[in-house]
């Protein structure tokens, strides 16, 4: 087919592979493209624009991540038109901002790499997920094809071996701890980490329990400083959210040993723990004591939270109470997200995206750490996860920096949030997985600028 201009200007400092998806993609729009139309090949197409082919396969690839165009094997690249929920980056060369949430580009932590997701591999999950008859009755467990999956999962990326029989279908990790949480005697003491998962401390307080702080430094929850007394700790160790270390090993059996000495259990939340850069993810707590650790894991970070799913592995009293809560309150995990994630995990599509997921979010918290050093600031935290820390001198600094990348456009998070109590330290926790490539591309450097302050 014949194509619509696509001009390409070397001189830019934008890559010529996000100049020729955003012509695409402006063709789209505008009608000189219709869904159905077969786009060239790469090869054709670097022919007709003088490029190399890797200029052309990296535009479709960003095409098809975004659902603009479809794969056909054996037939070619289609295009879909414009998805619902797409938008078109602004082009850095105007001094507009990315639209997006309050028109800012959003770099706070905790939002998954959408982007990431292989489309056709995304709707054949939805597809087959649709395939089995409504239910009739609620299910208080989880179905048995996506505990299978968990248990694979678990086994191969974070080392635990588990049965499915010991996994409870969750609505994801803060769902799980309040599900918990209502286990607990009322009034019951709960450790958490300070700073530490705001919506843990609220479900916990939620349940009617006594949260009590823990401080945490390089090596993670300063085991020591758990209080007696306490009926659980909930704990982030294989990526300490939000300062970003990892619970050392002498620590990790020092918690296992009290749990087992006190009577207490620990809460593992493992929300992002399969991505690591540097080394193998690290062992479970859950490994480590299975007795006396119940451990979290969620959907969310790997794929979306679209599908509310979770899991629990849990020892079997802990099961047990999970089970007599969702009995008396009629609550239970809906079965189509855990539908969509069985059958996105059958046949090597879940591995093969945490592959990706992987390279992605390596290459993106590169070119955030670069950015971060330009500005002559440090940066904590393991080669891990979706977020890095910047530590600042002082709150006012803080607040300085934030009020800076929202005038420019980009959206920060600051350290003093994630803490229950005032803030002992200030900082920027900076995630990475949440925009586009070509959004977080353009906040970059005006998230140097802001750091300057």
């Amino acid at each position: 087919m014949d194509l619509p201009p696509l001009p390409l200007d070397r001189d830019a400092g934008r890559p010529l592979a996000a100049q020729l998806a955003d012509g695409l993609r402006a063709a789209t729009t505008g009608g000189a493209l219709r869904a159905g139309d077969r786009l060239p090949s790469t090869r054709a197409l670097a022919a007709a624009l003088g490029v190399s082919r890797t200029v052309t396969a990296a535009a479709y690839d960003q095409l098809l991540a975004e659902g603009w165009a479809e794969g056909r094997r054996g037939s070619g690249t289609f295009v879909v038109g414009a998805p619902a929920a797409s938008r078109t980056p602004v082009p850095a060369a105007t001094a507009a901002v990315p639209e997006g949430d309050a028109g800012l580009v959003d770099l706070s932590a905790g939002s998954p790499c959408v982007g990431a997701l292989d489309r056709a591999a995304w709707r054949r999950a939805w597809r087959a997920a649709a395939d089995p008859a409504p239910d009739v009755m609620p299910d208080p467990v989880g179905l048995p094809e996506f505990r299978a999956v968990v248990v694979e999962h678990l086994l191969r990326h974070r080392g635990l071996p588990a049965h499915p029989a010991d996994v409870l279908a969750t609505g994801g990790s803060t769902a799980a701890i309040g599900e918990v949480a209502r286990t607990l005697p009322p009034g019951a003491r709960v450790a958490v980490e300070e700073p530490g998962y705001q919506r843990a401390v609220t479900a916990l307080r939620d349940a009617g329990l006594e949260v009590v702080a823990v401080p945490v430094d390089g090596a993670g929850l300063v085991v020591e400083a758990v209080p007696a007394g306490t009926a659980a700790v909930y704990c982030t160790p294989a990526h300490q959210y939000p300062l970003g270390a990892r619970l050392s090993a002498t620590r990790r059996v020092a918690l296992v040993e009290r749990a087992r000495a006190e009577g207490f259990l620990v809460l593992e939340d493992d929300y992002d723990g399969e991505l690591r850069y540097d080394v193998a993810p690290l062992p479970l707590l859950a490994a480590l004591g299975p007795d006396v650790v119940a451990h979290l894991g969620t959907a969310s970070k790997l794929l979306t939270p679209t599908l509310g799913a979770g899991w629990l592995v849990a020892p079997p009293a802990v099961r047990a109470a999970v089970l007599a809560v969702r009995g008396r309150t009629g609550g239970r995990p809906a079965r189509a997200g855990q539908r969509v994630f069985a059958a996105f995990g059958a046949h090597g599509d879940l591995a093969r995206h945490l592959r990706r997921l992987r390279r992605e979010l390596s290459g993106r918290r590169s070119a955030v750490v670069a950015a971060v050093h330009a500005a002559g600031r440090a940066v904590e935290g393991d080669a891990a996860g979706a977020h890095v820390l910047v530590p600042l001198p002082g709150a006012a600094t803080e607040r300085a920096v934030v009020a800076a990348a929202a005038a420019s456009g980009v959206a920060l998070d600051g350290l003093g949030r994630h803490y229950a109590a005032p803030p002992a330290r200030a900082g920027i926790v900076l995630g990475y997985a949440g925009p586009g490539s070509d959004e977080l591309e353009w906040a970059l450097p005006l998230v140097t600028e802001a750091l300057r302050r």
